[in-house]
């Protein structure tokens, strides 16, 4: 038995790994090094990154916490006399009308976006493929774009400026970023679920309800808040469209108020008490924004370790 084995020829498999591992040996230096360099390069980068971040949070809060009292939170803006040039009020009503802006905004584009995901990770046809073409092109477009688009077809029709106009042009901005986030997270299903469903039996439309979905809510919880964040911090599509209000108003058939729309009128304002408590309604601003996108993150954390 031992001259047999003797005599068999050698093993190339094993003669290529010999001949990979003294290669690899000569190179692990130089690899060490090229490694750790591009490293430091990626933190340099990283905190190069941080710089400008930094600046312009310390700059909010610097300027911008002054302002922030709970009349400022709760109470409508008004102009300052000649009197009381530091009186302006509140941002109540621009903080309500963020919130009914991107809610409603959100309650349309949300189910859209979601049956446009599926669809696109269920389906391999042509068209499929121009309507993902069709999605990053959207990703892609300028906001300034979609509120000329509710100026024309909303605003000039009904001849006023509404909260529905704006409430159009946030959902067209949100309904590509959803479906792009869905149609990921509806992809990373393995495949191995959807073919249990379909040889138990259960329809294409049963097993999307009942098995894809639940198993890609991770996913799409976490691209439904981080468009809604976005959405919650878009001047350009409702500065053409949504008007100007200075009183309290769910109604989005009449004009509203809105805290980037706010940001902007403030800091522009020839008062000096006006442009101070833009950083102000920016600062409360950003911290929605924040508080959205953060919980994004916490909560499909949560669902994934939750999940069996």
């Amino acid at each position: 038995m031992t001259d047999t084995l003797n005599f068999l020829p050698p093993d190339p498999i094993l003669e290529r790994r010999e001949k990979i591992q003294r290669r690899a040996a000569k190179t692990l230096r130089r690899r060490t090094i090229a490694s750790r360099a591009f490293l430091v390069m990626l933190v340099g980068a990283f905190v190069l990154a941080l710089v400008p971040l930094g600046s312009v949070i310390f700059a909010l809060i610097e300027k911008g916490v002054s302002s922030i009292t709970w009349n400022f939170l709760r109470t409508l803006p008004h102009q300052p006399s000649l009197i009381a040039q530091n009186d302006i009020g509140g941002i109540g009503n621009a903080i309500e009308g963020t919130l009914v802006l991107d809610g409603l905004a959100g309650l349309v584009a949300i189910p859209i976006a979601l049956l446009i995901g599926l669809y696109l990770a269920e389906t391999l046809s042509r068209s499929a493929d121009f309507l993902r073409r069709v999605i990053e092109i959207m990703t892609g477009l300028p906001s300034i774009l979609l509120g000329v688009f509710a100026y024309e077809y909303v605003v000039v029709p009904m001849k006023t400026f509404s909260g529905l106009a704006g409430i159009v042009a946030l959902s067209v901005l949100m309904v590509p970023f959803i479906a792009k986030a869905s149609e990921l997270a509806f992809r990373g299903v393995p495949s191995s679920l959807r073919e249990a469903g379909l040889a138990l039996g259960a329809r294409p439309s049963r097993v999307a309800r009942g098995i894809i979905f639940p198993a890609a809510l991770p996913g799409v919880i976490t691209g439904v808040l981080l468009s809604l964040a976005r959405a919650m911090g878009e001047t350009a599509p409702i500065l053409l469209v949504i008007g100007a209000s200075g009183t309290w108003g769910w109604n989005p058939l009449h004009q509203m108020s809105s805290l980037p729309l706010l940001t902007y009128n403030y800091s522009g304002s020839q008062y000096p008490s006006e442009r101070a408590a833009a950083w102000g309604v920016a600062l409360t601003l950003v911290v929605m924004v924040m508080v959205l996108s953060v919980g994004s993150r916490l909560v499909a954390a949560r669902m994934r370790r939750e999940r069996p």
